[in-house]
């Protein structure tokens, strides 16, 4: 028996499961959602694991937004826990706020100051770069070689395994530098994640489709049955495997996620107690210079999950 759909959508991340959502509820059509991965949310998917504690299994994940409609229309699957994402670098054997603010200069010269004293030392030790071409320039320019080398250089070559000088201004120009007191990475509006996490969040959705909506997993669109057919198709991957790599393999980031389990013992034992039931003092720790790997997420800070249990990655 022929199965006939309006839509194939390929990939069951994000933006596939909205896409569903919206064509399936809204407008009645026939969707056939599939994802190569045995689970859906594909880089948002997060779980409970054998310890009890809600982890994002790709990496961590912050929702935020400025927008009132994307709000609202995704406060009709879950609440949310409201959560500002701050961070930390170590550093010459310390944490240090950041992205670099006023908190992080009084620490670099050690005694109280103010905001126009910070905007004269940046004036003083920036390197000036009119259009600055790449990220090395952009920080070069903002902060100078003494910050830059403390917080960007190593740690950029470690995320990306590319030199500063070979990414575009945009990569590390992202990142804000601020004369306040505001530890926040982010600055957007709404800050938060779903209470019941990501999965949760996506499980509701689905269901709103339907039998409007038929989900395959484990599922390769270049693969399925010649039975099935559909009159078009929205492909959420990548693209270069879309095109079966013709050109080459793009250049895709590509990181090693690891996960450590402690219970409130061993966080005692390996924090002497200094954290409470945190391994870190954060969400985020980055370690620019010291160290094999980038950071060290434990999420527990963001979801507000109480649980015996800790899991950093």
């Amino acid at each position: 028996m022929s199965l006939k759909y309006d839509y194939l959508i390929v990939g069951a991340g994000l933006s596939g499961i909205v896409m569903a959502e919206r064509l399936c509820s809204q407008r009645n059509k026939k969707v056939l959602l599939i994802d190569k991965r045995n689970h859906i949310g594909g880089n948002c998917y997060d779980y409970i694991n054998h310890a009890g504690v809600l982890v994002h299994k790709y990496g961590p994940h912050y929702f935020r937004t400025n927008s009132e409609k994307v709000i609202n229309y995704l406060s009709k699957f879950t609440e949310w826990h409201p959560f500002e994402y701050e961070i930390k670098a170590w550093s010459e054997n310390q944490f240090w706020n950041f992205p670099i603010n006023l908190n992080t200069f009084e620490q670099l010269i050690g005694k109280a100051s103010n905001t126009e004293e910070m905007k004269a030392w940046l004036e003083a030790n920036r390197i000036p770069i009119e259009n600055p071409k790449n990220s090395e320039e952009v920080i070069l320019n903002q902060v100078g070689k003494e910050l830059y080398e403390k917080f960007f250089l190593g740690y950029t070559q470690k995320q990306w395994r590319r030199h500063p000088t070979e990414l575009d201004a945009s990569v590390c120009g992202r990142i804000p530098v601020r004369t306040n007191r505001d530890n926040r990475y982010l600055n957007d509006r709404f800050q938060a994640l779903p209470k019941e996490g990501y999965t949760k969040m996506f499980e509701r959705m689905l269901s709103a489709c339907g039998d409007n909506l038929h989900l395959e997993l484990n599922s390769d669109f270049k693969n399925l049955p010649s039975d099935y057919s559909w009159k078009q198709m929205i492909f959420t991957g990548p693209i270069d495997s879309y095109y079966n790599f013709r050109f080459g393999r793009l250049p895709y980031r590509s990181l090693e996620f690891k996960h450590e389990t402690f219970d409130q013992a061993e966080i005692d034992s390996l924090t002497n107690g200094l954290f409470g039931k945190f391994y870190q003092p954060t969400v985020q720790v980055n370690y620019p210079n010291d160290h094999d790997y980038t950071r060290i997420v434990e999420i527990k800070h963001a979801t507000g999950q109480v649980c015996p249990n800790t899991t950093i990655v």
